[in-house]
């Protein structure tokens, strides 16, 4: 094929990147026909005046079919030297990363150096890390990126044409050297086809149209130029959808080129290394989902996210049996230790993952402080479940007090007790034979407490795969209500009325008010940025204003337009949707239980590595207590939770500390 002998990976590598080099000739075809169709009008032209000046076309109708032409040929070009100066110009997008010097990182920068040299390919120009689990090359020659990132000095002596290597963060701390060597030497691979001339221009055009495609939404021009801007981007999103097979083929050809090139460095270890690739995003997923987003809505950011994934796949190791062997690699040396400051380079990354995944600022502050694994519980998870008793009393001091006589005698000091939760809720339940079993172990979709999430860590964690955030809900969607995706149930239970309408009107009004929470909140974020972008613009110094500028850049900063989302500013990749209403009103229950558990019983707020907040009675977690909160909000059934109340020693009628 394509006239290459021989066998095994040379054959591959090469049918790979003549691939490439094939699709990377069809994109500049493309781009080609794109700028002889924007001079045929002036071709034209010029045939039609040599043929004035020869005596071929003469008289008034050739007269004025040159000046047609002629104004045509005119305003093609006009129009085609804006275009191409757009996609020129154009900034295409860059992942936020935290940039690594070599200095950082001395011995990362000599294991990509010596992989280079044993693939035989151009060193990447320089290293940054991401908080993701992925690895890729990305390309920053653009003038627009070496302007505010400034030049990297190359890993291996390269020019600045060669890409940028990233890596993701979490591969550093779970993933030992020889590991993290395998996995990024088809990576590291793909600098060889990315040197091509005809590639590289491809790429070079591909990122400009795509860049182009954005240029309307650019904030501050005026109407005219956004008018010009949306024809410039029509133009540019009609080429690119004429190239876009022949790219995706090009990265295609470069990907496999770069794997069959990187068979012959530790092909055994990369087998096995690929194995820790998916353990490790399952774990980062789970630390994301259940750790730091509880953190992340309090205005606190955990300062070793990466450190935490190890924490969290350690604890999956001891856990279930499929996980077994791989707490034994930690003896081996990690990845992390390449870096001279591992501590330094996972705040950045943890900070810049709360940036992208929850929408927090760029830098911290007063409302915005890094927290240590060690203070979790006491700063997070116990001001969590206060804030959110105090807002569940507030709003039932708007709504006032529903229930059983007996309950509302019980709960008439009107104080922020458990008892007047229980009382607000609770249904007069129908005695006899009729009567709901109160033991909440017979309740349908409730045996298993692992399957129900009130956002505590209730799960017992056992035999856990770490699957993705909603995958419990998803198993057993019997034991959320509404909270699960299922469309028939969810349509049964729009027809039918509610079971419990004091927990339906309560759900309602803790959605408004936390809605009204976030908008305040998010007001705030608006003016603080308006103030810094206007003290930015009226300082005199330009040269200080563009390295302001350049900091933002380099910390991930993106416009300082304030978009709404459901936790504030709009995060690049939110974790998850919006809660429902009574998802809310069993995370509010629960805390309120929680509350009254530390105050009155022997109970502590916790952190599970798998499963987050926890509380913790008598040193262990409480497994059981989300089923019986879910029987209390769904059906109006207290008795369950008030037999575990009694079983810890609980007091419900006791006042408890709020924030």
């Amino acid at each position: 094929m394509y006239g290459v002998s021989g066998t095994g990976s040379v054959v591959g590598e090469e049918w790979g990147a003549r691939a490439a080099r094939s699709r990377a000739l069809a994109v500049l075809r493309v781009r080609g026909r794109a700028l002889g169709l924007a001079v045929l009008p002036a071709a034209v032209a010029v045939v039609l005046y040599a043929g004035g000046v020869t005596g071929h076309f003469t008289g008034p109708g050739w007269d004025a079919a040159r000046w047609v032409v002629t104004v045509l040929a005119v305003l093609t070009l006009l129009a085609a030297t804006a275009v191409g100066l757009v996609v020129a110009r154009a900034r295409p997008a860059a992942t936020p990363t935290v940039e690594l010097a070599e200095t950082a990182a001395p011995d990362l920068y000599r294991l990509v150096r010596d992989l280079a040299d044993r693939l035989d390919v151009p060193a990447p120009s320089a290293i940054a890390l991401t908080p993701d689990c992925d690895s890729w090359l990305e390309d920053r020659t653009h003038r627009a990126h070496r302007a505010h990132l400034g030049p990297h000095p190359a890993v291996g002596g390269a020019g600045d044409g060669a890409p940028v290597l990233v890596i993701g963060s979490p591969f550093l701390w779970w993933m030992r050297v020889g590991e993290l060597r395998a996995v990024l030497a088809p990576v590291v691979a793909g600098t060889g086809p990315a040197a091509h001339p005809d590639i590289a221009a491809a790429r070079r055009f591909v990122r400009g149209l795509d860049a182009a495609v954005a240029v309307p939404g650019t904030p501050g021009l005026d109407p005219l130029r956004r008018l010009g801007a949306h024809g410039v981007g029509q133009v540019a999103r009609v080429l690119l959808r004429a190239c876009r097979g022949h790219a995706a083929e090009m990265e295609r050809g470069v990907a496999a080129a770069g794997s069959e090139r990187a068979q012959a460095v530790d092909y055994g270890v990369r087998i096995v290394a690929q194995e820790q690739v998916g353990l490790a995003y399952a774990g980062w997923d789970r630390l994301l989902t259940r750790v730091a987003l509880p953190a992340w809505r309090m205005g606190r950011w955990p300062a070793k996210l990466d450190a935490g994934v190890v924490s969290a796949l350690t604890e999956l190791s001891r856990r279930d049996r499929l996980a077994d062997g791989f707490s034994s690699r930690l003896g081996e040396r990690p990845a992390c230790d390449l870096l001279e400051e591992p501590g330094a380079v996972d705040e950045a990354t943890s900070l810049l993952a709360a940036r992208l995944f929850h929408g927090g600022p760029a830098e911290p502050g007063p409302d915005w402080s890094p927290v240590e694994w060690s203070q979790y519980p006491e700063e997070v998870v116990d001001r969590k479940w206060r804030t959110d008793a105090a807002r569940l009393h507030q709003v039932l001091d708007g709504l006032g007090l529903s229930g059983s006589a007996a309950d509302r005698d019980a709960a008439a000091d009107d104080g922020p007790t458990l008892t007047r939760v229980i009382a607000h809720l609770a249904l007069e339940r129908p005695a006899g034979p009729g009567a709901v079993p109160l033991d909440v172990e017979d309740r349908d979709g409730a045996a298993d407490p692992a399957d129900t999430d009130t956002g505590i860590g209730i799960g017992t964690g056992e035999d856990l795969p770490l699957p993705a955030a909603h995958h419990d809900d998803e198993a057993h969607p019997e034991a959320d209500g509404e909270a699960h995706t299922d469309d028939e149930v969810l349509g049964e239970a729009d027809d039918e009325d509610p079971v419990n309408p004091a927990a339906e009107a309560l759900a309602g009004a803790l959605s408004a008010l936390l809605a009204r929470e976030e908008a305040a909140r998010e007001a705030r974020v608006a003016a603080a940025t308006t103030l810094t972008t206007a003290a930015a613009s009226d300082s005199p110094d330009k040269t200080d204003r563009g390295e302001k500028a350049d900091r933002a850049d380099r910390s991930g900063g993106a416009s300082p337009v304030v978009v709404s989302g459901p936790d504030g500013p709009l995060p690049l990749f939110p974790l998850q949707p919006p809660r429902s209403g009574r998802d809310l009103l069993a995370d509010h229950v629960t805390a309120m239980v929680c509350c009254a558990a530390v105050d009155t019983a022997e109970a502590a707020p916790g952190l599970d590595w798998l499963d987050g907040p926890a509380l913790l009675v008598g040193g262990e977690r409480a497994v059981d207590l989300g089923p019986r909160v879910l029987a209390l909000v769904e059906d109006g059934d207290p008795e369950p939770l008030r037999a575990w109340l009694a079983r810890t020693g609980v007091r419900p009628e006791k006042p408890v500390r709020l924030v």
